[in-house]
């Protein structure tokens, strides 16, 4: 073997001995023994994760970047540094670390509870989460990305993940108001598609984090093109918020850290489901496009 071989070997195998010590080691413990060499941008980051590791897992990367007055990059370096995939990385780690598993759950589960109870808890659970975003939500917000595809020529809507099937029902449901509305699975044809957007068009983001990278990429992609861009999500600042043009906020109480979230979902589709009816109503051509959907799926029924 050559010395740059041995070299290689040598750096990859040490990373690897890093990042399984890292696994073991408590993560507020490996943060404080990494204080002294971080740069100042990754001091003041490691600072707001020190002064309240609960309160960052309902935080967005943006809102931790703020706070530490610094950029999204340094958040991500650190989390680098930490031996971390990314963001959400950093905040599921120290859910998992700090957080008993019943309320990483769900908050207010007990290990003691019935499935009665559970579904009991899980249901009002996600009733509050509805009435607090009917409460809170922006109706003008609404109204702006109604008829930002009330003018759109076509509109592109983009997710992936468990947003995915929001994405599918929206653009499906925006067919059958007779708007040219598409969703396409695959992430590099997503991608792809949002390019060929043009000045006359629409991208539709949605996603609960706003942090995702694939979706971020379409939605720049649609923004070079020249199309007009929003976004549904959970967060008011994050870096999806600072890239479209038009953003809903329709968050919840829901622990913003878990991957599965399906409170946000919910939240979500009933989001979706008023700028549905926002349009039916202001559109002209809707009640044909519902009568002719309607004749179509009596078609698929006994």
């Amino acid at each position: 073997m050559t010395s740059t071989a041995a070299d290689a070997a040598a750096h990859t195998a040490a990373h690897t001995a890093a990042l399984t010590a890292a696994g073991t080691t408590p993560l507020l413990e490996r943060l404080r023994a990494e204080l002294a060499g971080l740069t100042p941008a990754e001091r003041r980051v490691a600072d707001q994760v020190l002064r309240d590791p609960l309160g960052l897992i309902h935080r967005s990367v943006s809102e931790v970047a703020q706070l530490a007055e610094t950029s999204t990059a340094s958040v991500v370096r650190l989390c680098a540094t930490l031996g971390l995939r990314g963001y959400q990385d950093l905040k599921i780690t120290l859910a998992t670390q700090q957080m008993p598993q019943s309320r990483r759950v769900l908050g207010n589960v007990d290990d003691s509870d019935d499935a009665a109870a559970v579904v009991d808890k899980v249901l009002h659970s996600t009733a509050q989460a509805l009435e607090a975003t009917a409460a809170s939500l922006d109706a003008s917000r609404l109204e702006q990305i109604a008829d930002a595809v009330l003018t759109a020529r076509r509109v592109q809507v983009g997710a992936v993940g468990t947003s995915a099937p929001l994405a599918a029902d929206a653009a499906y449901r925006l067919m059958t108001l007779g708007i040219d509305a598409t969703f396409v699975a695959d992430v590099h044809t997503q991608h792809v598609a949002a390019r060929m957007l043009g000045p006359d068009d629409l991208f539709l983001a949605i996603s609960h984090t706003g942090s995702t990278i694939e979706t971020l990429a379409a939605a720049r992609a649609a923004r070079d093109s020249g199309a007009a861009t929003a976004a549904i999500t959970s967060f008011s600042t994050s870096p999806l918020t600072d890239l479209v043009d038009a953003v809903l906020v329709a968050g919840s109480v829901e622990t913003a850290y878990r991957v599965e979230a399906m409170a946000s979902r919910i939240v979500h589709l009933a989001v979706l489901d008023a700028l549905h009816v926002t349009l039916a109503l202001r559109r002209q051509r809707s009640a044909a496009a519902l009568a002719l959907t309607e004749d179509v799926l009596v078609q698929h029924r006994i």
